[in-house]
């Protein structure tokens, strides 16, 4: 186990030393002393101890900084937190929880299944051919949902693309300033169509197109493409900055283009 988890001196050494970096060059003990859990005199001790390993150097009467060392050891302590937590949420408990995918055909519980993503949906297939399996934990009937666990390996997932057309406010000419052919060409081929806006949503009806969200749809946009789907999100100009703000939060790229 991580050493700083596995050895409780160790562990109220390296949140001494984190306060310390927090409150520096200032330090009062006793707040130490509360927010750790131990005792001034202990907290003392800690922090003569921090000095001794050049850990912390003292500049005078409760006033500290941490060293160049000091912070090296806080980097890789965290590190190897941070490791074990990465560990723990994705091989352990990764492996324990429960999914509910679609059958691609009968399954019984207790199949290994393979796992895919198809059309933004998660689907299992019976059988070990793909790059990701699991345990069926429940009957299901093809086209059924079925639930999965003790997942192993990583799923075939090219992340999607989202283009973003602006359409003009009502007071620029709105859905009647752009071509009904230049909304109809970037959606025809899009896996998903959002929009945002009223002009927006004229403009794609006026084109034959049925938005499938017309509310959140920078979000439901980023999501889309998460999931491998290339997303058209029809934007009047107003609402571009909100569906873009979603789209860079959630880390997605994007194209935006004038209408």
């Amino acid at each position: 186990m991580v050493d700083v988890l596995d050895n409780k001196r160790t562990a109220t050494r390296f949140r001494i030393l984190v306060q310390i970096a927090e409150r520096q060059p200032a330090v009062s003990q006793g707040e130490i002393a509360g927010e750790v859990g131990v005792t001034s005199q202990a907290v003392s001790e800690y922090i003569r101890e921090l000095v001794d390993d050049s850990l912390v150097e003292k500049e005078g009467r409760s006033r500290y900084h941490v060293t160049n060392e000091g912070v090296d050891w806080l980097f890789r302590t965290a590190d190897d937190i941070r490791r074990f937590a990465d560990h723990v949420t994705g091989d352990i408990l990764g492996a324990m929880s429960e999914a509910a995918y679609i059958a691609t055909d009968d399954i019984e519980e207790g199949d290994t299944v393979s796992l895919s993503v198809k059309n933004g949906l998660l689907h299992a297939t019976p059988g070990e051919e793909g790059p990701a399996t699991g345990v069926a934990t429940t009957d299901a009937a093809a086209g059924t949902d079925v639930g999965v666990t003790s997942f192993e390996g990583v799923m075939d997932l090219e992340p999607g693309s989202v283009t973003v057309l602006q359409v003009p406010g009502v007071r620029t000419g709105g859905s009647r300033a752009i071509e009904s052919d230049t909304v109809a060409d970037r959606c025809t081929d899009a896996d998903l169509v959002v929009a945002a806006g009223v002009e927006a949503i004229v403009a794609c009806r006026e084109a034959g197109t049925d938005p499938t969200v017309t509310f959140a749809a920078g979000s439901v946009a980023a999501d889309g493409a998460k999931r491998g789907l290339d997303v058209t999100a029809v934007a009047t100009t107003n609402e571009v900055g909100r569906v873009t703000d979603a789209l860079r939060d959630a880390d997605v790229s994007y194209e935006v283009l004038e209408g």
